[in-house]
């Protein structure tokens, strides 16, 4: 049915979701050949639904997670307060603004401390104002969380999201680079969540189509920016100690997507919306030590001193 209306780009985007969560799966059972994704498919009376893959105590992933979801009807006043609040300019109709919404998410915690944890989320929003006129945009982005630093892999990541970025303009690598580094701050830890990636939101411009293609080469560079890290360190040996740090850093990540992300806070602003799947970036299990500091000079000090100083790992 989708491929019947290509023309329309609402169809191409959910196409594109699809495809992106079947890739993904593929790739994260492919290293986890004894585990097995959950496969729940859901819908929102509101309008809409979605589907959430969700991988469990395996052998390499402790919780990985691949959701999409196309949900549509009225927009929340809360939710609409918290667009105007980042500069949008919305104009109800007797309170009312309709609106499409569609992505896909994923967050991935291994179980070794030696790999890295990894989220991305490509999503497309409409909007139809008083008037009839439709404001849309796209956003999105592709982030690392290491509990220890490996140079290396950082800047196989990064170098992977650059070239993707570079096809449509050399500037959007840098400029998307400092917006995740920016967004992704633990403020009231003075940190950031992790090495960073790509972030970007409300873009639409230059056109839809030019858009489009350049979220669609974001997507494609998942699996070759992450995979190759995940391979070459999931046998990697760690300690009882090892194992304890990456169970600290995961109450930071914690901490960052119920306090601050504002897809979370969006899904839980939105009636009807499916609680377990907004949820599902929390990983399996986690620690919160009270004042807990890593000896200086420490590998666990070292990850710190970058997440406190953002590097720029291509150049």
């Amino acid at each position: 049915e989708l491929g019947r209306r290509r023309r329309e780009l609402r169809s191409r985007m959910e196409l594109l979701i699809m495809e992106t969560q079947a890739e993904v799966c593929r790739a994260l059972a492919a290293l986890d050949p004894g585990a097995s994704f959950s496969v729940d498919t859901w819908e929102r009376k509101e309008g809409g639904g979605g589907i959430s893959c969700v991988l469990q105590d395996g052998e390499v992933f402790e919780k990985a997670g691949v959701n999409v979801s196309v949900v549509s009807g009225l927009l929340s006043e809360e939710a609409a307060r918290q667009m105007r609040s980042r500069g949008k300019s919305l104009k109800a109709k007797d309170g009312k603004l309709p609106f499409c919404a569609m992505g896909v998410s994923s967050v991935i915690h291994p179980k070794n401390p030696h790999v890295p944890t990894m989220h991305f989320n490509y999503r497309y929003f409409e909007i139809e104002e008083a008037d009839g006129t439709k404001q849309w945009w796209f956003g999105g982005g592709t982030d690392l969380t290491p509990t220890y630093l490996n140079e290396e892999d950082a800047v196989h990541f990064h170098k992977t999201l650059k070239e993707a970025c570079d096809k449509h303009d050399l500037k959007l690598y840098p400029k998307y680079k400092k917006w995740c580094d920016d967004y992704f701050y633990i403020k009231h830890r003075g940190e950031r969540r992790g090495i960073g990636g790509i972030f970007f939101d409300d873009v639409d411009s230059p056109s839809k189509e030019e858009v489009f293609q350049f979220v669609k080469s974001c997507a494609k560079a998942v699996v070759p920016c992450y995979i190759p890290i995940v391979k070459k360190h999931r046998h990697d040996s760690f300690t009882p100690e090892e194992k304890l740090w990456q169970q600290l850093r995961r109450g930071r990540y914690v901490e960052f997507n119920l306090v601050y992300d504002r897809g979370t806070k969006f899904g839980l602003l939105t009636p009807g919306s499916r609680i377990e799947s907004i949820l599902m970036s929390l990983p399996l299990t986690a620690r919160w030590e009270y004042m807990h500091t890593p000896p200086e000079s420490s590998k666990e000090a070292e990850i710190l001193e970058v997440l406190r100083n953002p590097k720029d790992w291509v150049h």
